[in-house]
């Protein structure tokens, strides 16, 4: 099956609604905290570095290292395990989510620094399983290139706007994540996660086989 397959494009979508999930609890959560979003964790620990601020330099810094650690491990399991790369490392990922949200059931919330080193070593794993599989346009979690490509290749910049509805669908796939991940918060703080955790799973599976190879095929 192609890789850009609409059971493929579907899940890659999922994917990036769970990040608009994940980092609304991380940052409403956890503080002025990202554990998908790696830029403005960089923004944060500037603003934290000479003036006083909100902003916690030691989550920052814990969460960039976390995610760092996940991406190297990420690509060791995209480089030296072939075509069962993928479902090794997303395997992990989901469990890291799952541990995740069972901490915060335990603690009743999602005040607990425990909960950003595996937040962030999961989705530095995911992000070098997505970036090695190279699908334009669906990063799943950093959409500045996406914003990018619609302005820079619209029919003002004289472009034809390719892929313009998978680019418009992943901003909404993030978006609405985390507007429902705000309300969630809101309401049940101590189980967002664990909802992530089983969409992503969903996700990650549906990923997985749709990534498979046809035996039919020659």
């Amino acid at each position: 099956m192609p890789l850009t397959s609409p059971r493929t494009i579907a899940a890659l979508l999922s994917m990036t609604f769970v990040t608009g999930l994940i980092d609304a609890a991380s940052v409403l959560g956890l503080g002025h905290v990202f554990v998908a979003n790696m830029t403005g964790n960089i923004v944060f620990i500037g603003f934290s570095l000479f003036t006083h601020t909100s902003v916690s330099l030691g989550a920052g810094a814990l969460a960039l290292t976390a995610f760092f650690v996940g991406a190297v491990f990420g690509g060791r399991f995209m480089t030296q395990r072939g075509q069962r790369g993928p479902h090794a490392a997303l395997l992990l990922e989901v469990g890291l989510f799952f541990v995740a949200g069972a901490l915060a059931a335990q603690f009743h919330g999602l005040r607990s620094l425990l909960l950003i080193a595996p937040l962030a070593f999961a989705m530095g794993m995911r992000n070098a399983v997505i970036r090695a599989l190279g699908i334009p346009d669906l990063t799943t979690t950093v959409l500045t290139l996406t914003v990018t490509g619609i302005a820079a290749d619209s029919s003002l910049a004289g472009g034809n706007n390719p892929r313009l509805a998978r680019r418009l669908m992943s901003i909404a796939a993030m978006l609405t994540g985390a507007a429902l991940g705000a309300l969630l918060f809101a309401r049940a703080p101590a189980y967002v996660l664990l909802v992530a955790a089983v969409l992503e799973a969903c996700a990650a599976l549906s990923l997985v086989q749709s990534l498979a190879p046809n035996p039919k095929q020659p």
